[in-house]
């Protein structure tokens, strides 16, 4: 009941984000046709409370991903725990993570070569963003590579580092300090997961106050992006929810031929199995929501028993979101692009180890709390700046449904891998053709 009141609330706070970002850019385009200085002199000053609105969202990053990554592998090494399905799941889980974010980076980087940003219209977008020290923090990665990247793995002082906007460090602490725990007593690790899961939802509730003004907050940046950019910032946009969308379409197709290939089944037969559970996945934006009939075709379409439906799918949905590096990896890449960064191979590899890291941690947050919780450290550890994510947050509703429908197929397709083949029939003639 919570999660479906939850998914409402930010399904309508979607429309007004959206509304608030055209409302923006028009108003701070009339604005700089208009040659009214005190009009642009007071819309300057509205302008700037945007900033302190980013500000508050970027405050929860570090404790919020560190909170969620120390009660992620928690349960995860407890599942692992309670047999060898659960195991072999959270192997098959793993593989498939770390495939998805070596396509991501490699996709990412393709799309945006053969299509990239047009220039004019990316520095049109960026004048009207404010000002981010956070890729200062990444400079020595840009400009050192792997050694810069390598020092970083280990920090002297991992608050100062946390102080730093160091994330790859907090997250590599994070890691540690969370395999460190499933090695101690199960009456001190029960208590310690406990408080990281009351850090984790205190974060979530203040990132919850936060996003109640993102309509005024994602207003009050747009208005910047109108008075320097004017309307133009309209093709930008739609460039960027193409080339997002495109690159979890094409884990989609990828997707198939893994399930095909590895899980040993007719590429019809998947198709058809898949199907209903995509539909319910576009309607509701909401793993958890397919997760019914995804248990239903599992069973009678993929051939995998109840019993192990039961436990694969409801652990998939609990831990494993492989549409989360791609899709958040998109983003970062163009925002790199959009601010005229090369990106060496230390800084890839060290925003694919945070992805991956992030996608475990972002799991069970609503849209729009996971695309700042999960996108806001991947920048930050690679050195990129955030003033430019408020307003990609606001066209996020679309690549949403590509990110469902991805997690949804993908689930399925791993439930069919652990499996390993057909154990029961899967189903009568008549439910075939029904």
């Amino acid at each position: 009941m919570r999660s479906s009141r939850l998914a409402a609330f930010f399904t309508s706070l979607s429309f007004f984000v959206i509304a608030a970002l055209v409302a923006g850019v028009v108003v701070g385009g009339m604005a700089q046709g208009a040659d009214a200085p005190w009009l642009t002199g007071g819309l300057g000053v509205v302008e700037s409370l945007g900033q302190v609105w980013l500000n508050a969202l970027r405050m929860t990053v570090i404790p919020l991903v560190f909170s969620l990554l120390v009660t992620g592998i928690v349960s995860i090494a407890d599942a692992a725990a309670t047999g060898r399905i659960a195991a072999r799941s959270l192997m098959v889980f793993g593989v498939l993570l770390v495939g998805a974010t070596v396509y991501a980076i490699l996709a990412g980087l393709g799309l945006l070569a053969l299509w990239p940003i047009d220039p004019e219209a990316g520095r049109a977008l960026l004048a009207g963003t404010p000002a981010d020290s956070a890729a200062v923090v990444g400079e020595a990665a840009r400009t050192d590579g792997l050694r810069a990247f390598l020092s970083s793995l280990a920090p002297a002082n991992v608050v100062k580092a946390a102080a730093d906007d160091g994330v790859l460090a907090v997250v590599v602490f994070a890691v540690a300090f969370g395999f460190a725990a499933t090695r101690i007593k199960t009456e001190l690790r029960r208590p310690l997961a406990g408080f990281f899961e009351a850090v984790a939802e205190t974060m979530v509730v203040i990132v919850h106050w936060v996003l109640l003004a993102a309509p005024f907050g994602v207003f009050a940046l747009a208005l910047g992006v109108g008075l320097r950019a004017g309307l133009g910032v309209a093709g930008t946009l739609a460039h960027y929810v193409a080339i997002v969308c495109l690159s979890q379409i094409g884990l989609i197709l990828i997707t198939y031929v893994v399930a095909v290939v590895w899980g040993r089944i007719s590429l019809a037969r998947f198709a058809r199995a898949v199907a209903p559970a995509q539909v319910v996945a576009v309607s509701t934006q909401s793993s958890l929501a397919s997760l019914p009939v995804m248990i239903e075709r599992a069973r009678d379409w993929l051939g995998v028993p109840q019993t192990s439906a039961g436990l694969i799918l409801p652990l998939a949905v609990a831990v494993f979101r492989i549409t989360s590096p791609v899709a958040n990896l998109a983003v970062c890449l163009y925002v790199a692009q959009l601010n005229g960064i090369d990106l060496g191979l230390g800084v890839l590899i060290a925003g694919g180890l945070t992805a991956i890291a992030v996608s475990i941690a972002s799991v069970g947050l609503p849209g729009q709390v996971s695309f700042f919780a999960a996108i806001g450290p991947i920048c930050l550890a690679m050195g990129l700046p955030l003033g430019v994510l408020p307003l990609l947050l606001a066209v996020e509703v679309i690549p949403d449904i590509f990110r469902t429908v991805g997690n949804v197929t993908a689930d399925l397709a791993a439930t069919r891998i652990v499996q390993g083949g057909d154990a029961e029939p899967i189903g009568s003639e008549h439910s075939k053709t029904s």
